[in-house]
């Protein structure tokens, strides 16, 4: 029997109404599910931004803990499982790339990954005091700040102002990375990344945490073309 157009509307209003109340964002068809609770352990936290990721590779993202129980539940504080370092390029958005949710990642995203002291205080503040088992250290493909660094090996001006600082940063490693012709900007940015994991790793004030390990940190690179976070392990 087809439905009146009344009769319809009374069904969108409350069956979608149904939907509307627990507030999270549906998940795509096909998405598995992701744990509750954050995960113990550096290893386990690795493992989850892997699988969040290989969600998002795959268009199947669940869109975790971004509903209301979670906002409610986060006014009261926070516990994120990872710190992620990344890129400030607007195609590297953290949260949507390990596919996780409020309250899941603390992120810091300066240009091209450059350290200096705000960024350092940002990284001490989450491992002192949110306790994170991991640091992410995330560049990406195609890196603008890279790209500038390389420019400027290559014989560019040194650009001015702010920018030169995030060039002087990334320079060194690019000039000690072997330059191999078109893939060089890419090498640069994943010998940038592990370059930043090691300095974070062998800081003074971080240097206890990783050495005992209760924090891990490790160096990635994300490809635009294939939206893969490759892990740069050993």
């Amino acid at each position: 029997m087809a439905l009146s157009r009344r009769s319809t509307l009374r069904l969108s209003l409350t069956g979608g109404a149904g939907l509307l109340v627990a507030g999270a964002a549906p998940a795509a068809a096909g998405a598995a599910p992701v744990p509750s609770g954050p995960p113990s352990g550096p290893s386990a936290a690795l493992k989850r931004l892997k699988k969040g990721n290989k969600r998002w590779r795959k268009y199947c993202s669940a869109h975790p803990n971004e509903g209301r129980a979670r906002r409610e539940e986060l006014v009261g504080g926070q516990d994120p499982f990872a710190l992620v370092l990344s890129c400030s390029d607007s195609r590297v958005p953290p949260e949507l790339v390990f596919d996780q949710g409020l309250g899941d990642l603390f992120t810091v995203r300066p240009a091209g990954q450059v350290l200096d002291g705000a960024v350092l205080g940002s990284v001490a503040y989450a491992v002192h005091h949110l306790h994170v088992p991991l640091i992410a250290v995330l560049g990406h493909t195609s890196c603008g700040a890279v790209t500038a660094a390389v420019d400027v090996h290559r014989g560019a001006p040194m650009p001015e102002g702010h920018v030169r600082h995030l060039v002087e940063g990334i320079l060194p490693v690019v000039e000690s990375t072997p330059d191999t012709g078109e893939d060089f900007v890419d090498d640069c940015v994943a010998a940038n990344a592990r370059s930043i994991a090691d300095d974070l790793a062998s800081d003074p004030e971080l240097r206890e945490y990783v050495d005992s390990g209760r924090t891990r940190v490790v160096a990635a690179r994300y490809h635009l073309d294939s939206s893969r976070v490759e892990f740069l392990e050993d």
